[in-house]
């Protein structure tokens, strides 16, 4: 096979709508198989999960369907598999979870490149418990979060470090495995938002070195929840509160209530989606490392293509510089309010939009303020076309 990007455009029905669309950071289109895995569920009988009758089976399945879909996804154990609302939720339950046992002297490290979601929960927290937060800061000229910018800050003390795969605001992708190999040398626990990188590349959690690691299948052709992938050891240790006749087996103490079986359906036909995009493979997880690997050389090439489009725009300001990143830039125009910029590009047919993207903490770092600027961002379903419509619409904007 051939990573055909016609064919995706082909399932994704939002496309007919003409929209070029930059806005995948903040989520992704959802592919007609989605939508109908999502339909079928709805429209089927399910119930409380069990397997005394149909209905309690479709349920059953369809949660370690998910599970298992999930754990493909990022090379993960299944039992380990825990579902919320979205990764904001998540952080922060589990952030609670271990506040429990922090106290005065004890250190948590968050990081200026961080969405809010991976920052909040822990400063939060934290300075509940009376702990110490410790800022690992990145090169504002370049984007880069070296290893050592984030080590240097742990210590005996250390509990956690939290930090992402890949900043949602600048593209940023940090040396995960080697900063884990600090944190665990030091005796911490290593949390990743992986929000942002799961869109965009093949993943392993287990050669990352991640204790925890969360993401959203919104952001890859999925429906609006969270996931988080952690060894079945590791949530063992953890006490999350819940309600008493819920059960204590790991992972569904972690989920609070009845899981929404409806987009549990979409996240194995999103899984499902992606593993055949460019792979004839047998096993799914063999497939998706196949394909989520073609995903990236394709938003590779569009990406040189667009940064060198970007870079001949009279007065603009890139602020996506490292050298490892996902294909995602961020930008702003001499004189020319970013907000501008995003409604010119949306009169055109051209979703960009403008704003902190709550990386609230890095729009401040690289002197951007609360205001952010133009994020533009690429996701499996974009073409040379989209990239010729972005370009010439900035050019216009621009000239104005």
């Amino acid at each position: 096979m051939s990573y055909d990007v016609k064919q995706l455009r082909a399932q994704v029905p939002a496309l007919v709508e003409g929209m070029a669309h930059f806005d995948g950071p903040g989520g992704t289109q959802i592919p007609e198989p989605v939508a109908a895995a999502m339909a079928d569920a709805l429209r089927s009988a399910v119930s409380n999960r069990g397997r005394g009758n149909a209905a309690e089976r479709r349920a059953d399945d369809l949660v370690t369907g998910a599970r298992s879909a999930m754990a493909d996804l990022l090379g993960a154990d299944p039992r380990g598999i825990v579902f919320g609302r979205s990764m904001t939720q998540i952080t922060f339950d589990i952030a609670r979870t271990l506040a429990q046992d922090w106290g005065p002297g004890d250190e948590v490290v968050v990081t200026r490149l961080d969405h809010d979601a991976d920052v909040r929960p822990w400063v939060i927290h934290a300075t509940r418990a009376g702990a110490t937060v410790r800022w690992a800061e990145f090169d504002p000229a370049t984007g880069e979060l070296t290893p050592d910018d984030v080590l240097r800050h742990v210590g005996p003390r250390t509990r956690i470090v939290a930090m992402t795969g890949a900043s949602n605001f600048i593209g940023t992708r940090p040396d995960l495995p080697a900063i884990a190999r600090g944190v665990h040398d030091a005796g911490a626990l290593f949390y990743v938002d992986g929000v942002h990188l799961t869109a965009h590349a093949p993943i392993d959690v287990a050669a990352i070195g991640a204790d925890f690691y969360a993401c959203s299948p919104y952001k890859f052709l999925g429906p609006h929840l969270g996931v988080l992938a952690s060894s079945p050891a590791q949530l063992d240790k953890l006490t999350p509160d819940k309600l008493l006749p819920a059960t204590d087996a790991v992972p569904e103490r972690f989920e609070l209530g009845t899981l929404p079986y409806e987009l549990l359906a979409g996240v194995t036909a999103a899984v499902d989606l992606l593993a055949g995009l460019d792979s004839t493979a047998t096993d799914r997880r063999t497939r998706i490392v196949e394909s989520m690997t073609a995903v990236e050389a394709h938003e590779d090439s569009l990406h040189a293509r667009m940064r060198s489009g970007l870079e001949q725009l009279p007065g603009i300001r890139l602020y996506s510089n490292a050298r490892h990143r996902t294909p995602t830039e961020t930008f702003t125009f001499e004189g020319i309010d970013s907000a501008d910029i995003t409604e010119h590009l949306a009169a055109r047919g051209v979703n960009a939009p403008s704003g902190n993207f709550y990386a609230l903490e890095c729009s401040r770092w690289l002197g951007l303020g609360d205001e952010g600027g133009v994020r533009v961002g690429l996701a499996p379903y974009s073409d040379e076309s989209d990239i010729d419509r972005l370009l010439e619409g900035l050019r216009e904007a621009t000239a104005r």
